[in-house]
């Protein structure tokens, strides 16, 4: 067990090939459980902020050290040794997550590694009205500039995203949001799928193809499905950003999320996620998660 040196092993550099961040998050830990079923744990290591979250990695063999991306010296550790780091990007936007990106960068490169590849979207674009998309267009001009080799994952929308926005409409039966457009919703679990098969073959130099479910869906769809798998008429219901924002205010949301949301829905209107791409389902070897298959086992999980 390897826990930031706290190991009955010595630590050698040539034991890790790939590092990933963020390994206590939803998508870092199933990108790391993936990774673990194509190579041994001893070439695996994790970047976490708290160690002991991640002790049942290191009870595998995989070298787990504490990362945080304020610790630019402390990632380099992190980082030591691979010749791959992921950067898993952080649950945050505006500057204080370009920084934190930008640092990880600068510690990949002085711990030695060969590639940085990074989690971006499909909807990368630095005039997006959806606030984290100028953040992942500036991380990777930072990767373009860094003059290291990267590969950049085009992630879709996560599916996740439909079962926060229907707890209120399961409730009211009511899916009352702006108008919006179609999404490409697309599974935590096959997008981590595809990060491993690209951290174990490096298919791709620079961004990646659109990494998406197969079928754009907006929120009539999310509510005909939602309808479908609880037997309850859920109805979908258009209102104004601004009603929306001062409604999330009403309940106390604050106002970087409030703006967060309010962009989503713009930026889908645009068409910003509506590409349809065949890249996910020829690196996971199997057809996309569907929307109502994700629905269903988190409608299942909510009782």
């Amino acid at each position: 067990m390897v826990v930031d040196g706290d190991s009955p092993r010595p630590d050698h550099r040539e034991d890790v090939v790939i590092v990933v961040t963020g390994a206590n998050g939803l998508l870092g830990r199933e990108i790391v459980e993936r990774l673990a079923e194509r190579l041994p744990a001893a070439r695996i290591g994790v970047s976490v902020r708290d160690p002991e979250k991640a002790r049942g990695l290191a009870e595998r063999g995989i070298r787990v050290r504490r990362g945080d991306f304020a610790d630019t010296a402390g990632l380099a550790h992190a980082f030591e040794g691979a010749s791959q780091v992921l950067i898993v990007s952080i649950d945050g936007i505006g500057e204080t997550a370009v920084r934190a990106h930008r640092a990880a960068i600068d510690a990949a490169g002085t711990a030695g590694a060969k590639r940085i590849l990074y989690t971006s979207h499909m909807g990368v674009n630095p005039s997006s009205p959806f606030p984290p998309m100028a953040d992942h267009a500036a991380t990777e001009a930072a990767l373009r500039d860094s003059g290291m080799i990267f590969t950049v994952l085009r992630n879709g929308f996560y599916a996740s995203t439909t079962g926060l926005l229907l707890r209120a409409a399961l409730a009211k039966g009511e899916l009352a949001v702006p108008e919006d457009g179609p999404v490409c919703w697309t599974a935590h679990a096959d997008l981590a799928e595809a990060a491993a098969v690209i951290l174990a073959e490096e298919p791709f130099d620079g961004p990646s193809p659109a990494l998406t479910g197969s079928e754009a869906i907006d929120m009539n769809g999310v509510a005909a499905l939602a309808s479908e798998l609880t037997g309850r008429t859920i109805r979908r219901v258009v209102v104004s950003d601004a009603d929306y924002r001062a409604a999330l205010a009403g309940h106390g949301v604050p106002e970087p999320a409030a703006d967060m949301l309010v962009g989503m829905f713009a930026a889908s209107r645009q068409g910003e996620f509506a590409q349809v791409d065949p890249a996910l389902s020829g690196l996971i070897g199997r057809p996309p998660t569907s929307l109502r298959d994700v629905l269903k086992a988190t409608l299942a999980s909510t009782g």
